[in-house]
């Protein structure tokens, strides 16, 4: 370790290993049976004792580490204490040794944002469908996503019985990706990838216009930006609300990182300062390569029904 790391370099340090931990919790809530589901909202919108126990380790971990750090999560929970078993203290030395980017190498803990999805994919997760199952940590500096952790603790769980589980993706602007092997579509073949649950005629509506040569519906923010940099899909298009910044924020950072981008429906950036509403109205736009073509196939009927920010 070189010398003192920067402090946004320590941060990532321990959102890797906080959310490793989040992802055996997830794990052992699973294999316990009992899942404690509650609906908030709806039966698609829906929340597990998983949720609430990766939640409150994930928080209660970074911030007690880094106790002047904005964490917006996603559970609204009830402030209690949280116990010791909760608490990841570790750092991930892969981190520590990388070099911090320059133009990071200064922040401070009271200028970052950390926007927490405890378990992304809740749905999903309640009907067995893990490998759509993330934990999403990302980190923003004036209100860009610059960083971001990605746990998928059911990662190989097909491969079934004494299969080694789970694996931990990250990446941060300027120094690169790490955890997986980037890859993309081949030639010119369109695959879009789109929500599970969450459909409706203006999302197809969308979903169609990109002319697809494939569509893959599965759930989760985080998976669908994983398939996007391993060479599953071309697009994640989702001309819906629903999805929040804690969604997005950790996946867009590690999909910028290798050259992607993550937009509105109206080809804007969304922001991740402490003080935004948390929805992300106006849609996701989300591709590895090609991004300009994919708005111009946005149809006007989506752009009215989809105010920007």
């Amino acid at each position: 370790m070189s010398g003192n790391p920067a402090v946004v370099m320590r941060l990532l340090a321990s959102a890797y290993t906080v959310a490793e931990k989040a992802g055996a919790i997830v794990r052992r809530v699973l294999h316990s049976g009992e899942l404690g589901v509650v609906e908030k909202t709806g039966a698609n919108d829906l929340q597990t004792l998983a949720d609430r126990l990766a939640q409150q380790s994930i928080c209660a971990s970074l911030s007690r580490r880094f106790p002047k750090v904005t964490i917006i999560a996603e559970e609204e929970l009830p402030a209690e204490e949280v116990g010791e078993d909760l608490i990841e203290t570790g750092q991930a030395e892969e981190i520590l040794h990388k070099t911090c980017p320059a133009e990071y190498s200064t922040l401070k803990e009271e200028e970052l944002v950390v926007w927490v999805d405890p378990l992304d994919g809740t749905k999903e997760y309640t009907e067995g469908l893990l490998d759509n199952v993330t934990v999403l940590i990302g980190i923003a500096y004036g209100g860009r996503a610059i960083a971001g952790v990605i746990n998928q603790p059911f990662h190989n769980y097909q491969l079934g019985e004494g299969a080694d589980l789970g694996r931990t993706i990250w990446g941060m602007l300027g120094l690169g990706t790490f955890g997986f092997q980037l890859q993309e579509v081949r030639g010119d073949k369109r695959i879009v990838t789109t929500t599970r649950s969450h459909s409706n005629k203006v999302v197809m509506d969308c979903v169609d216009a990109m002319e697809p040569h494939e569509v893959i519906r599965v759930g989760g923010a985080g998976n669908k930006i994983i398939q996007l940099v391993e060479g599953k899909a071309s697009a994640y298009v989702f001309a819906s609300l629903g999805c929040k910044k804690w969604d997005t924020c950790a996946p867009e950072a590690i999909l910028h990182a290798v050259g992607g981008k993550l937009t509105d429906m109206h080809g804007n950036a969304y922001r991740y300062d402490a003080n935004v509403k948390h929805m992300n109205s106006a849609g996701v736009l989300a591709t590895l390569r090609n991004h300009e073509y994919y708005i111009s196939r946005v149809p006007q009927s989506v752009l009215l029904a989809l105010k920007s920010d």
